[in-house]
């Protein structure tokens, strides 16, 4: 066995090595060091903190992401279609036209069980 065979891997692993902590330690080098109260705070938002770092976020608030997500993703699919739409013809057209039904009851869905609204 052969030794030689093996040094592309250990230098795929000292390159590695070097991409991942060559940065952190340039920049502790580099970088100007110079703490004051102010910057070593853990808020820097004008006032102390007054609850737990840890504490659990309402659910709401990730239905609000989902349903950011999800129109996101609608609107993504929209602009191809209107690019392409003299390439697609009447069938592009009428798939498109099926998928924003489809969308539109979907809104309509979660706007009437109150997933907009916010108290």
């Amino acid at each position: 066995m052969n030794l030689s065979n093996y040094f592309p891997v250990f230098l795929f692993i000292l390159v590695g090595i070097g991409v991942g902590y060559g940065p952190r330690l340039l920049a502790g080098l580099l970088s100007p060091s110079n703490p004051d109260p102010e910057k070593v705070s853990p808020y820097e938002c004008g006032f102390d903190a007054f609850e737990d770092a840890r504490m659990k976020f309402d659910v709401r608030y990730y239905l609000v992401a989902i349903l950011f997500i999800l129109f996101d993703l609608e609107t993504a699919f929209l602009f191809p279609w209107g690019v392409a739409l003299k390439e697609i013809g009447f069938a592009g057209y009428a798939s498109m036209i099926v998928f924003l039904l489809e969308f539109i009851v979907g809104f309509v869905y979660i706007w009437k069980k109150g997933a907009l609204n916010w108290e």
